[in-house]
């Protein structure tokens, strides 16, 4: 799959490193855009404020199936109910909201987990199943929240995942287990 990352950041570089090792080809632009024609997917991870900016500098990415994996700490475009929602209203294409409730400092450690751990997922239902693989690609088990609807309660994730690594645990990962019975 040709994958186009927005952002070199630890998630945008650390994406592209996994999906690098897993057999893909990634293009990695810089938060100043670039050309992301031929992509089979874009994967939005610059700065939750600069989603704007950066897909705005950014051509051939009418129509693609885009991923985001931003934060959003500080306001929000009052536009968009998510950055999800910003990203499609800029491809066009479907969305998902992922990659962006783990913590990227421990992505080198995710080929040494047993089961693999927990990435949450909310998508239009065209882009769900090749979120899924690159999911599982990465390390990663997806875990749907449900469509893109639900991309605002990922956002809104992140600043307790990151109170929960600041008391106690460190960065860490996740997994959800059904109950037996």
């Amino acid at each position: 799959m040709r994958i186009t990352i927005l952002g070199r950041g630890a998630v945008g570089g650390g994406l592209a490193a996994l999906w690098s090792a897993a057999g893909h080809t990634v293009t990695g632009l810089g938060r100043d855009g670039g050309d992301a024609t031929g992509a089979d997917v874009l994967v939005v991870a610059v700065p939750g404020d600069q989603v704007a900016d950066a897909l705005g500098r950014t051509t051939g990415i009418a129509g693609v199936p885009a991923i985001d994996a931003t934060n959003v700490y500080g306001p929000r475009d009052p536009e968009h109910e998510s950055n999800a929602h910003l990203v499609r209203s800029r491809t066009g294409g479907p969305v998902a909201k992922s990659f962006c409730a783990n913590f990227a400092s421990e992505y080198p450690r995710l080929a040494t987990q047993t089961t693999p751990p927990g990435n949450l997922v909310a998508a239009d239902p065209a882009i769900r199943t090749l979120v899924d693989r690159l999911n599982r690609d990465a390390g990663f088990d997806p875990i749907h929240v449900g469509g893109l609807g639900a991309a605002r309660a990922i956002e809104d994730a992140g600043p307790l995942l990151i109170a929960i690594a600041r008391n106690g645990t460190g960065p860490f990962f996740y997994r959800i287990t059904p109950t037996a019975g």
